[in-house]
């Protein structure tokens, strides 16, 4: 027998797997305004309703400027007023199965795509309708926080996290002695 090598020794083998844990309750959870993705929501659904009213209360509303805004303003407001309330209410998590954060990708570079020629051109009208330029300025906003929205989405969605829940992590050890 070679002096340098003990008579036994022992294996260790360890496996780290991911589970997936959601809660498919549903309950409301107010925590969730708290949180990055919260904020965002809450401030998209405000800077959608207050570029509406700035467009809305004005006599050139009916233009084809101010009609593509409140299209675009609606349309953000309705979209991210409902997904924060599946947020709230944990609904995305009952759902996981469904690819919420590529749903969200998609629809926040759609929206920043929008704002950005939406307020662009209420801000070109904006000399003849002071208003006009008022709802440029929350366009342009909320074009910078789906912007924001959609590069956070991004992330995630490649990192492989979930849209609500978590993954948690699991070590199994096995022990293997050879026998002699």
């Amino acid at each position: 027998m070679d002096q340098g090598f003990p008579a036994q020794h022992t294996t260790t083998t360890t496996v780290t797997t991911t589970s997936t844990t959601t809660l498919t309750s549903i309950r409301f959870d107010p925590s969730y305004i708290k949180t990055l993705p919260g904020m965002l929501k809450v401030a998209q659904v405000v800077l959608n309703l207050l570029g509406f009213i700035c467009i809305t209360v004005t006599s050139h509303s009916n233009f084809s400027r101010g009609a593509w805004f409140n299209t675009v303003a609606m349309g953000g407001f309705w979209f991210t007023g409902i997904l924060l309330v599946f947020y709230l209410f944990h609904i995305v998590e009952k759902f996981s199965k469904i690819p919420w954060l590529k749903i969200e990708l998609t629809f926040c570079v759609l929206w920043t795509i929008f704002y950005m020629l939406a307020a662009s051109l209420a801000a070109g009208y904006a000399k003849y309708v002071e208003a006009f330029g008022a709802a440029a300025f929350f366009g342009f906003c909320a074009m910078v926080a789906y912007g924001y929205d959609a590069w956070l989405k991004f992330h995630a969605s490649r990192s492989g996290a979930l849209a609500q829940g978590q993954h948690t992590p699991k070590q199994v050890s096995t022990v293997a002695s050879p026998a002699y």
